[in-house]
């Protein structure tokens, strides 16, 4: 678990199911307005049981990170954040991705989760650089970045399918500063 002033972030498991199935549906709305298509199973508590196991097996082989991001005073699951598309060998790289609880925006929790889990890929899984990519017109979560140390690099045009339609998207990145 990775913690500062007002939120936690920690791997799932089995038992946040019930949980995460209830901040997805009261979610659903919100986050499909940025998300790629979600498969029919997932706003069940089958498919986030699965989605859960997952997550810790591709922790275990390096593959992606997904983590919970938790209160700290009463320790609700608020949102989550991601390492995905984990690169070795010259690259030592990652995509970032994250969502947060809609009545917990602007709140600075996903600042903080973002600074912790970018502290945790440069200091404990040695990555060398993390990019994001933000639709132009998210300008929260390009802010989000912002604060958290990213750098803005360009647009990448019609870069991922949301909704059915190629979106272009912001990119940003943050470089391990000991490299």
């Amino acid at each position: 678990m990775m913690k500062n002033k007002h939120i936690h972030i920690r791997p799932l498991t089995v038992k946040d199911a019930e949980e995460s199935l209830k901040y997805q549906l009261n979610n659903r709305e919100f986050f499909e307005r940025f998300s790629m298509t979600r498969s029919s199973d997932f706003y069940t508590i089958e498919g986030q049981t699965e989605r859960i196991r997952k997550y810790a097996e591709h922790m275990s082989t390096d593959e992606e990170y997904n983590l919970g991001i938790f209160t700290n005073d009463t320790d609700t699951l608020i949102g989550s954040i991601s390492l995905f598309q984990v690169l070795r060998g010259d690259l030592q790289s990652a995509f970032i991705g994250y969502f947060l609880d809609k009545s917990n925006n602007g709140k600075g929790y996903a600042t903080e989760a973002v600074e912790l889990i970018v502290e945790y890929a440069f200091n404990e899984i040695n990555l060398h650089r993390i990019e994001a990519g933000v639709m132009p017109h998210n300008i929260a979560s390009i802010r989000v970045l912002e604060k958290a140390g990213f750098h803005k690099e360009g647009l990448a045009k019609k870069n991922v399918k949301i909704n059915g339609k190629w979106e272009d998207h912001q990119v940003l990145a943050i470089i391990n500063p000991d490299d």
